[in-house]
């Protein structure tokens, strides 16, 4: 077979592949063995040193302890207004949703007959005065016994009893409040009857207010009556307040203790019915100041520290989280002075040697 050009070059392409394939292939493995041979020689000579960290020496302190639950704000009192009486609504002068005194009228009912029956008591008691004073007279000059004198006397305060009905049936007219709140709502209008017992409105206080919380079992025997608490609401304002009552039986389905926190709202600008992340004092105990940075999760989650201890090995503390400043994170959990990892934490493992230096403005390693 004859060879013609176009085989010739394409058999040159051929072997000019295989000859750039070998070459690769050799200076590849050359290049391999100089780089464990490296390797080798580094370990040979010491040279492949712990990694180093970054650590902060964090003393022991004293810091209160408080415990966080999630609340709700409630008026200090919500009281039904019923009418005492029966009539139908003439005036309603208090606004829905205002600010009433104690003694406000919040409904009036039509005055009726009350006010003539008043005014024939008040005549009555006159004459039973008249008639008394005349008795007395007569009794003086021996013209009237002493029987008749206390008749007369009787009758004077039958009178007197009598006037008194006339003048609270007027008064029950006016339906008021019982004591300084806000009128809440109002359930009976202008021509509205009213039997006795029917509401006339809703009067609720808030000053002061309670803010409620729900405690679990592991945390309603920290909590004591007249423990300080501080309420923040979703409003972002923050109430304080003191423990006024902590509940002594639990809920049956929720096995958790109610607690109530009374706290001033002068201006009543808390509302009942507010969400409210609530913190309780519960006394004081050693804690450490932390960075919040340098708090990581262990392989089961838990949130901690890594610290170095004196052999300079990693080791790992679980922590609990008392409170969180513009400073740091108050925790409980370590004990002492602990240096804590705060650089490079997130790179080794609890029992991993470690080269400590300090951190820059912390304390020494």
């Amino acid at each position: 077979m004859r060879l013609t050009s176009a085989h010739k070059f394409a058999i040159g392409i051929v072997v000019l592949v295989v000859l750039a394939f070998a070459a690769g292939t050799l200076f590849h493995n050359a290049r391999m063995g100089r780089e464990t041979a490296s390797e080798n020689k580094a370990v040979s000579d010491g040279t492949n040193t712990p990694p180093k960290v970054q650590v902060t020496l964090t003393p022991e302190g004293v810091h209160p302890y408080s415990v966080r639950v999630r609340g709700r704000t409630e008026a200090a009192r919500t009281v039904s207004v019923r009418s005492e009486t029966a009539g139908i609504v003439a005036a309603t002068p208090a606004v829905e949703g205002s600010y009433v005194t104690r003694g406000a009228v919040l409904c009036r009912l039509n005055v009726d007959a009350r006010e003539a029956s008043l005014a024939q008591a008040r005549a009555a008691l006159r004459s039973r005065e008249l008639t008394r004073q005349a008795t007395e007279e007569l009794a003086a000059k021996g013209y009237r016994s002493q029987t008749q004198v206390l008749q007369d006397l009787a009758n004077l305060d039958s009178a007197r009893a009598a006037l008194r009905q006339a003048e609270i049936a007027l008064e029950q007219t006016n339906i008021r409040a019982p004591f300084n709140g806000v009128f809440d709502r109002r359930d009976a209008e202008v021509g509205a009857y009213l039997a006795p017992g029917q509401p006339c409105g809703t009067m609720i206080e808030l000053n002061p207010l309670l803010i409620v919380a729900d405690l679990p079992e592991t945390e309603a025997g920290k909590f004591k009556v007249g423990a300080q608490a501080v309420a923040t609401l979703v409003s972002g304002d923050a109430l304080n307040g003191v423990v006024r009552y902590i509940a002594q039986d639990a809920d049956p389905q929720t096995r958790t203790y109610r607690v109530e926190i009374s706290a001033p709202n002068p201006r009543l600008t808390a509302r009942s019915g507010l969400s409210a992340d609530v913190r309780v004092s519960a006394g004081q105990g050693p804690a450490h100041l932390i960075q919040v940075s340098s708090l990581v999760l262990d392989s089961a989650g838990r949130q901690g520290v890594r610290y170095v201890d004196e052999g300079n090995v990693v080791r790992f503390a679980p922590l609990t989280l008392i409170e969180e400043t513009a400073a740091g994170a108050w925790v409980a959990g370590l004990k002492g002075s602990v240096r804590v990892i705060t650089v490079g934490q997130s790179y080794v493992a609890e029992g991993q040697k470690v080269v400590a230096t300090p951190a820059r403005g912390g304390g020494a390693s």
